[in-house]
């Protein structure tokens, strides 16, 4: 399964930037985010069609 990570403003909640990465990446990212206190938006990403 793979999933969208949005790093979010710390203002105003805005999407900064976006990447879609594997459910074994998920944890690593979001342990270095929780270090720098940095926000983040997690979701399924969509799949395509094949």
């Amino acid at each position: 399964m793979r999933f969208e990570i949005r790093r979010l403003d710390e203002v105003d909640g805005t999407t900064v930037d976006s990447t879609v990465v594997d459910a074994a990446s998920v944890n690593r990212i979001v342990q270095k985010a929780a270090a720098i206190g940095q926000r983040l938006w997690i979701r399924p990403a969509e799949s395509t069609a094949s």
